[in-house]
């Protein structure tokens, strides 16, 4: 009797442990099929890729920080799809954005081209720049916060010791991870594409001074920019795409820099009045003044969009490694120069929004 009530005894322990493990089993699936967005999740929940993807694509894993506001969100899925589309990394796309942008872009982000994707989404907040930014009332409209998420790269990328900053108007051609493998001289924490690179990125501003000096960023006259004793006609570079060390930029307190020149400028207006509106170069260029290094200047085929007209030849458009819209004339426009390559990595967005952002400012581009 006493073996017969011991077996009993063994049966319905092992019964108790069989169900609870069950459970817990049901549990775990459960919790790694859940299907809700990574959202603001920190980088470290993003999951990995599936492993049919896993034996595609290579281990090495990029950090691409891009800014991403609800009037430009087209760019954005754009560029990030022909990044992605371009290489076998392990590429994680940190998109900054701002806090009513973010259920549009998640929505967006579950489109079939775009659902094998890694991401993260930032909120960005504008209130750091407070004090920093002299935003004139009756523009206040035209001013855009994001541009500005490239100076706080340590915060949006804590854990990264390598990122890449691409603008929304890009899409690359090529595999992201030769800019990534871009080579940075010692005690240089960032790499950018200089603008004496090639006579084709030299553009006239109205007024004095260049797109491609510094003279057509400072004003020259400010008695704190000649205390500098930077040449005028060194030549500038663009932030629009670039390579960066955070362990450098962290030693050096880059971002700190930045912000003391821009609450300097709210003072003493120390821009180039000849380039209304670009207030993120210049602090850019102070900073990174004969510190940088430099990338492959077909990693930033530029000015693509300071024109209707065609400034390249077929080949050597197809032949860039990235092509950048930079100026009025974005490739979400009907006027833009070379919007069919655009075209080809854009996904329709779900919602329909874009596409009445789209018709407005081809209406506007066609006044």
């Amino acid at each position: 009797v006493n073996i017969s009530i011991l077996i009993v005894a063994v049966i319905i322990f092992l019964l108790v442990i069989h169900h609870n493990f069950l459970s817990l089993s049901d549990f775990l699936r459960r919790e790694l099929s859940d299907p809700s967005p990574l959202g603001l999740q920190p980088i470290d929940f993003i999951p990995a890729a599936p492993q049919r993807l896993t034996d595609e694509r290579d281990d090495q894993e990029i950090s691409v920080v891009i800014a991403a506001s609800d009037e430009r969100l087209g760019g954005a899925i754009a560029a990030m799809n022909s990044i992605y589309k371009h290489t076998r990394s392990n590429v994680v796309f940190h998109i900054v954005t701002l806090n009513d942008t973010v259920d549009h872009l998640r929505m967006w982000l579950r489109s079939p081209p775009l659902k094998n994707m890694r991401y993260q989404i930032l909120d960005f907040d504008p209130r750091v720049l407070e004090g920093k930014v002299q935003v004139d009332p009756q523009k206040a409209d035209t001013f855009k916060p994001l541009t500005f998420a490239r100076f706080y790269l340590p915060n949006l990328v804590p854990h990264a010791e390598k990122v890449i900053y691409v603008d929304d108007d890009v899409i690359v051609q090529d595999d992201i991870v030769e800019l990534y493998n871009t080579p940075l001289k010692p005690g240089h924490a960032a790499a950018f594409s200089d603008d004496c690179d090639s006579t084709s990125s030299k553009v006239a501003v109205r007024g004095a001074g260049n797109q491609y000096n510094y003279i057509g960023f400072l004003d020259y006259k400010k008695e704190t920019i000649r205390k500098l004793a930077m040449k005028a006609n060194t030549c500038s570079f663009n932030p629009g795409v670039f390579v960066a060390n955070l362990t450098e930029w962290k030693l050096q307190n880059i971002t700190k820099q930045l912000e003391k020149w821009m609450a300097l400028n709210v003072v003493e207006e120390l821009y180039s009045k000849t380039l209304a509106g670009s207030i993120t170069t210049p602090p850019l260029l102070i900073v990174f003044y004969k510190q940088h290094s430099s990338i492959d200047p077909m990693w930033n085929v530029r000015h693509l969009g300071s024109s209707a007209g065609k400034r390249y030849s077929s080949q050597f458009v197809e032949a860039a490694k990235l092509l950048h819209w930079n100026g009025h004339f974005k490739p979400w426009g009907r006027t833009a120069s070379y919007a069919e390559v655009w075209e080809k990595w854009y996904v329709p967005d779900p919602t329909g929004k874009f596409n009445l952002i789209r018709r407005h400012l081809e209406a506007y581009e066609t006044k």
